[in-house]
């Protein structure tokens, strides 16, 4: 496998963060969710790789690239981290194992055209919800935003039970 990306790129780095308000020249948009902290998870993590670096093709079969291992095991890191620091984790565990849920994903690129902002949902969606030990089909309701941050690009990610209907 050969990769074509320059080696001077910014590699992007790890900040675990409460709750990171968004930057002063966006509005803040109000959540639908009612929720407390005690049922949601919200975590700034790196950008996921592009969908060309997530799979490769070995032997005719689509597996996922040594890059989408490492970021599905760096958000596995990052979750288990973030839910040491919970006091709430077993109720938080457990709503989040048996609700239907909400995800929230905020992309900052450093460039608005070099990708699209679907391209890092399954990814993260995976990570986050092995990370969790949940199955990512309880996910029933999807927010995907792109932003722009040259100097700090990140995802910022929010899951929670879903409103009921």
């Amino acid at each position: 496998m050969t990769s074509y990306r320059s080696s001077d790129k910014k590699v992007a780095t790890l900040r675990i963060t409460k709750k990171t308000p968004p930057p002063s020249r966006m509005p803040a948009l109000p959540s639908p969710y009612p929720q407390t902290e005690s049922h949601a998870v919200a975590l700034t993590l790196p950008v996921p790789p592009s969908i060309n670096h997530q799979y490769a093709t070995v032997n005719g079969r689509r597996l996922i690239s040594s890059a989408g291992r490492a970021y599905k095991a760096q958000v596995g890191q990052l979750v288990w981290l973030k839910l040491a620091q919970s006091t709430h984790r077993a109720s938080l565990l457990a709503r989040l194992q048996s609700d239907w849920l909400a995800l929230s994903i905020r992309f900052y690129f450093t460039s608005a055209l070099r990708r699209d902002v679907d391209g890092g949902l399954k990814i993260a969606q995976d990570a986050l919800c092995e990370g969790l030990g949940i199955n990512d089909n309880r996910i029933v309701e999807t927010h995907l935003y792109k932003h722009i941050d040259r100097d700090n690009p990140r995802i910022e990610v929010h899951l929670t039970p879903a409103p009921s209907s």
